[in-house]
């Protein structure tokens, strides 16, 4: 295999430049440039070719089974100045066996060698993206094996089943138990409704890394992009005496107590033959229909054709000119901001409580079809059919769960059932 570099650190000045070399000759190329590589780690000055220093840098020397890529690694880390990194990245590249490392390769390889799974590698990769807490702790579970964890716990009660069914198959003669459906039911349902809980979160936890749409809805004059650049602390939306100001969706991303959310000003609903902004009242309603909430900004005689829902919030705009019930907000002065805040926060902190640990449509599309394969599991069991037929499909269920951390094979199957059975005695 080869032996690959990079930098790990972004470009430009900062206190430290991470370099990465990782493969079999990694000792060796760090070697080359500081002469006694360090058992773990030691301060060396790097030389070039001609023995000219290119800086004094911390070397830190894992062995394959601790590094990151499980293969042998050295890490220099310089002093972040443009010129050493360019400088140290031109002399690696001189050296033999040696080649600059493709975009995600050192992922690729911890992958490749078993220190992570496909599963955490996409937390991974959503780790580093995490632009807000909720993001930054979802990111985190996956990344340290939850769903790995849980897909692990739901193979192994799928190959018990299919141990169960093989041994009444298999070793009829040997001591077994006579009926083993009632267990395999068991382990099926339990498994369809953890499946079932994580395929809900899924939906969420894909709101949490792409952020929540919450819709300002009103009629037009009423507030709404006033309060949206109150939201924004800057002027994102055009605001005017003149009805119909805005025209098209105007969207504004934030950091709400560390939830990531779009709010979404939209036209003023309202009847008109202005056809650009009958265009954009159309619009309004299709994008505040399909927003994960909506603040309307309303009095009780108003009339929207959009319908309120569950969770969704009604204020009562410009409360600055008719202060009185708690129930306004201002765009203007402020007023009732926070508590609108909060409330939506609280909307969302609900929501977020039901992720689980499945976070992209991948694995959603997996865990669908491993359940559907396991309900016809269940059929087949209630129309009694064949026993290897019922195993094949457990199979198919096994290798859904396979789709998203890893693999099974038949040395599974015959271990659970030797440790269970003791069969081969």
């Amino acid at each position: 295999m080869d032996t690959i570099y990079a930098a790990a650190t972004p470009p430009g000045r900062s206190g430290v430049a991470v370099v990465r070399i990782s493969g079999p000759k990694a000792k060796a190329a760090a070697k080359a440039l500081c002469g006694n590589v360090p058992t773990s780690r030691g301060v060396r000055k790097l030389r070039d070719e001609s023995g000219g220093v290119l800086d004094e840098a911390l070397v830190l020397n894992f062995e394959g089974a601790a590094s990151f890529t499980g293969e042998p690694v050295v890490e220099l880390q310089l002093h972040g100045s443009p010129a050493i990194l360019k400088s140290v990245l031109a002399e690696l590249s001189k050296l033999p066996d040696l080649r600059s490392a493709e975009a995600g390769e050192f992922t690729r390889r911890a992958l490749d060698n078993g220190k992570l799974d496909l599963a955490q590698v996409e937390g991974l990769a959503d780790l580093i993206d995490a632009e807000t807490e909720a993001q930054r702790l979802q990111a985190l579970r996956v990344f340290e094996g939850g769903l790995s964890a849980k897909a692990e716990a739901w193979r192994a009660d799928l190959i018990r089943a299919i141990a169960l069914l093989e041994a009444t198959i298999d070793f009829a003669d040997e001591e077994v138990p006579t009926d083993v459906f009632p267990e395999v039911n068991d382990l099926i349902n339990r498994t369809r409704e953890d499946i079932a809980r994580e395929v809900e979160g899924s939906f969420v936890a894909e709101r949490v890394k792409e952020g929540f749409e919450v819709a300002i809805v009103g009629r037009p004059n009423v507030g709404k992009s006033t309060l949206l650049n109150r939201l924004a602390g800057r002027d994102a939306a055009i605001t005017s005496e003149i009805a119909g100001t805005t025209r098209d969706v105007i969207e504004v991303q934030m950091d709400l107590k560390g939830i990531p959310v779009t709010f979404i000003d939209t036209a003023g609903v309202r009847d008109t033959d202005d056809q650009i902004e009958k265009l954009g009242v159309e619009r309004a309603v299709s994008r505040a229909k399909h927003a994960d909430l909506r603040v309307f900004l309303k009095e009780n005689k108003d009339l929207l054709e959009i319908q309120v829902q569950a969770d969704d919030i009604i204020r009562r705009p410009k409360a600055d000119l008719s202060p009185g019930d708690g129930l306004g907000v201002s765009g203007q002065t402020g007023e009732g901001l926070d508590e609108l805040v909060d409330e939506i926060v609280a909307v969302f902190e609900a929501r977020v409580s039901s992720v689980g640990v499945a976070i992209k449509e991948r694995h959603r599309v997996a865990l669908l079809s491993c359940d559907s394969q396991l309900s016809d599991v269940i059929s087949k069991i209630a129309l009694d059919e064949p026993v290897d037929l019922i195993c094949e499909e457990l199979r198919a269920a096994v290798r859904s769960v396979d789709m998203i951390v890893g693999h099974v094979d038949v040395e599974d199957l015959l271990g659970e059932i030797f440790s269970s059975f003791c069969i081969g005695k």
